[in-house]
């Protein structure tokens, strides 16, 4: 069965860090770009980060870039999100997925598998 499983979510206070993790399992890991999403509560989900096969080209949201860092290690089927200097805006379900694309997409409909999503509320 395929399977994307966030972890690392929580409550964290403004300036703060967190480090979420997506494990896959049941799809071939490498051959997908794998991509960060996240909604809150009354708004559309956005594309936050997603990262190439083989560790290519990145995309960042410009409400992230430069705090956000998105990783992949293929060898454990895992990609990260470490997420720096936290604003309360940040606060959402973050959700990670995977798409069977050499390059990244900022299109939620262009990814094939999606985690359940993890909570990430950062308090002011």
């Amino acid at each position: 069965e395929v399977q994307l499983v966030e972890s690392g979510g929580g409550l964290v206070q403004a300036g703060g860090s967190l480090r979420l993790s997506c494990a896959a399992s049941g799809f071939s890991f490498d051959d997908y770009a794998i991509g960060w999403f996240r909604q809150a509560p009354g708004k559309e989900r956005e594309g936050v980060s997603c990262i190439d096969v083989n560790d290519g080209s990145t995309y960042y949201a410009d409400s992230v870039k430069g705090r956000f860092t998105i990783s992949r290690d293929n060898a454990k089927n895992t990609v990260y999100l470490q997420m720096n200097s936290l604003k309360p805006e940040d606060t959402a379900v973050y959700y990670c997925a995977a798409a069977f694309s050499f390059a990244c997409s900022r299109l939620a409909r262009d990814y094939d598998y999606w985690g359940q999503g993890t909570q990430v509320t950062v308090s002011s």
